[in-house]
């Protein structure tokens, strides 16, 4: 298996930042476009496990747009051959002071292009040997 192929690297990079655009703007259609419409899909949230595309877009359309500035730090994102892809990235919020947020998703490219199939977001106390 090839790992991060560059074109490969390209699109899946291209993705992630559409959808960190997306997610601090509340662009809430870009980011139901982003995630695979399928009963498996999931998204494992700060406060909230939800299980399918149907219970995803409940949520995104149901919270709320204010607060959603961030910076991220320490992204990395790799691609497994042509059409899987992991990003994984450490996020700062204004609000949550001290703490640090953690992002993984897992993409796969499909017929209508690369979608997010499982997602973890967690927030902890920053670790005091990782401050960034």
């Amino acid at each position: 298996m090839e790992i991060d192929l560059p074109d490969v690297l390209a699109e899946v990079t291209a993705q992630f930042a559409r959808y960190e655009r997306a997610l601090v703007s509340n662009d809430v259609a870009v980011l139901d476009e982003l995630f695979r419409n399928d009963p498996r899909t999931l998204r494992y949230g700060v406060g909230e496990n939800l299980y399918g595309y149907d219970a995803i877009m409940a949520f995104r359309s149901a919270r709320s747009p204010i607060g959603l500035g961030r910076r991220t730090d320490k992204t990395v994102i790799t691609t497994y051959g042509r059409d899987a892809a992991v990003a994984s990235t450490l996020f700062y919020r204004d609000s949550l002071a001290g703490k640090v947020g953690r992002q993984m998703q897992t993409w796969v490219r499909f017929a209508d292009g690369w979608k997010v199939v499982a997602a973890h977001v967690s927030i902890i106390e920053e670790p005091k040997d990782q401050k960034t």
